[in-house]
């Protein structure tokens, strides 16, 4: 099957992205209606497993692949096993956190991709339901997303010999980790602070040299909009606990006046 979210960005299209940290098909279900291009199940920091991530792409994709977002997974770590059971489940793509040297970046793509190319193992119990005539095996090495997240300064030291493993289909900045490991303490997420700015230029120009994408974490759509204008591919904006804590917040203000 036909990946939408590499589809829309070889069109030059920006793509927004959801993030699902509850454990719910439901709260998958309601986002997946909502107009975002992609949603990503988080299972690094969400609170969500393996079950509840399976139930998730269940709820996204009730209305079928044509119109259902790309489902994509924030991975807990770097290891092929999970990584393995997601993409067997149906994910489109994986985010990997802390990919801070080319070693790292080459074991992220190995365990998303079947061999020559990689050591996946085969049998996408799920993701063959969705893989159309073609065939899941024929076609998910070139259809599989590889994100490797940068938020790190060793990431940064090492930015070019990640972005130059084969494989590696763009980057995913992680605001918050990478302003602390540059001695900028959080809050991060939509700050307009110097340094990162000039740190998020030079990681749009550096993916879009090599021809890859570049996409970050926002909380608001403002902000995914700025961050689209500076040269990143898609943004994150914010997640279902975000909007479901920031809506109850502004009907308490205006109960309580």
């Amino acid at each position: 099957m036909a990946n939408k979210l590499k589809d829309a960005w070889k069109a030059g299209r920006r793509t927004v992205n959801g993030w699902l940290a509850l454990p719910n098909a439901f709260s998958a279900e309601v986002m997946a209606g909502l107009g975002f291009d992609s949603l990503t199940v988080d299972l690094q920091h969400g609170i969500q497993d393996y079950q509840s991530a399976v139930a998730c792409f269940q709820g996204m994709q009730q209305q079928g692949p044509a119109a259902s977002p790309t489902p994509l997974a924030r991975v807990p770590w770097n290891e092929p096993g999970i990584i393995g059971k997601l993409l067997d489940a149906g994910a489109q793509g994986l985010i990997c956190p802390m990919v801070n040297t080319r070693e790292q970046a080459e074991a992220f793509v190995a365990a998303c991709r079947y061999p020559p190319h990689g050591t996946r193992s085969n049998g996408p119990i799920r993701a063959a339901l969705y893989a159309g005539a073609g065939g899941y095996f024929g076609t998910a090495n070139d259809e599989v997303l590889c994100i490797p997240m940068i938020e790190t300064k060793e990431a940064l030291d090492n930015l070019d010999a990640i972005l130059d493993v084969p494989g590696v289909d763009g980057i995913y900045v992680g605001p918050t980790d990478l302003g602390i490991s540059l001695g900028i303490l959080p809050p991060l997420m939509d700050r307009e602070e110097p340094e990162m700015l000039r740190t998020y230029e030079r990681l749009v120009r550096a993916a879009a040299d090599k021809g890859l994408v570049a996409g970050i974490h926002c909380t608001s759509g403002a902000y995914v909009k700025r961050m689209h204008e500076m040269g990143f591919n898609f943004a994150t904006m914010g997640s279902d606990v975000i909007a479901m804590v920031a809506g109850i917040r502004a009907q308490m203000a205006v109960l309580k006046g």
